[in-house]
């Protein structure tokens, strides 16, 4: 699946992309405004299609002025489920929060990262996803004994496994402990660039990107 074009997953055309931009937002656009925000398509095709989704109802037409503007029915029996498909990466998002909510230990961190976080995906990518594993800073460890690694192990690859159902994408978890994301944030060096990407584009599901600012480690 692709996250940036959700509606692929159940039809390829110009339809699903503009079906996305009007269901993205509760405004009315233009028929140029949509075609400025999707890729590949003719104005005159975002035209077309924009005509054809009005005579099915899921899309309503009003004249301002001189010029038509589109917005979504939100009304239609059929828009709580273009909604959704809209939503797809934000239904992954809250999927994860549900699975590692009940993790023990409760992660630190939890960040959606890579091409699945800036929208640069395509249906090969993987899905990237950062985690956090308590283990103490500052001199507060927390014991570890090797059931306490297997059952963190156990969780991380059973989420591994789940998004590859939810999504039908390869998972990637990449795992750092608390600590070293501590001292790699108060080193004074740059983050290595997969932290900096995290700390940068990162959509966190559990904690936040200051995690890996200096700021943020002070005191």
């Amino acid at each position: 699946m692709n996250l940036g074009r959700p509606f692929a997953v159940v039809t390829p055309t110009l339809d699903g992309d503009v079906l996305q931009v009007l269901a993205g937002a509760k405004a009315s656009f233009t028929a140029p405004q949509v075609h400025r925000l999707v890729e590949g398509w003719s104005e005159s095709g975002v035209r077309r299609t924009l005509h054809r989704l009005v005579e099915q109802g899921i899309v309503r037409s009003d004249t301002v002025g001189r010029t038509a503007a589109y917005r979504l029915n939100r009304r239609h029996l059929a828009a709580d489920h273009v909604i959704g498909i809209a939503q797809l990466r934000v239904r992954l998002l809250e999927a994860i929060a549900v699975e590692v909510d009940g993790w023990d230990p409760w992660p630190s961190g939890v960040a959606l990262f890579g091409s699945a976080a800036t929208g640069a995906m395509t249906t090969k990518s993987d899905i990237d996803v950062f985690v956090v594993r308590p283990v103490g800073t500052r001199g507060e460890e927390m014991p570890m004994s090797e059931a306490d690694d297997e059952r963190w192990e156990g969780q991380v690859a059973e989420l591994s496994r789940l998004i590859g159902e939810w999504t039908g994408n390869d998972a990637r978890v990449l795992v750092f402990t608390d600590r070293e994301v501590f001292s790699a944030a108060r080193s004074g060096a740059p983050l290595e660039p997969v932290l900096a990407d995290i700390a940068e584009h990162g959509i966190w599901v559990v904690g936040s990107s200051a995690d890996l600012r200096p700021e943020s480690t002070a005191g």
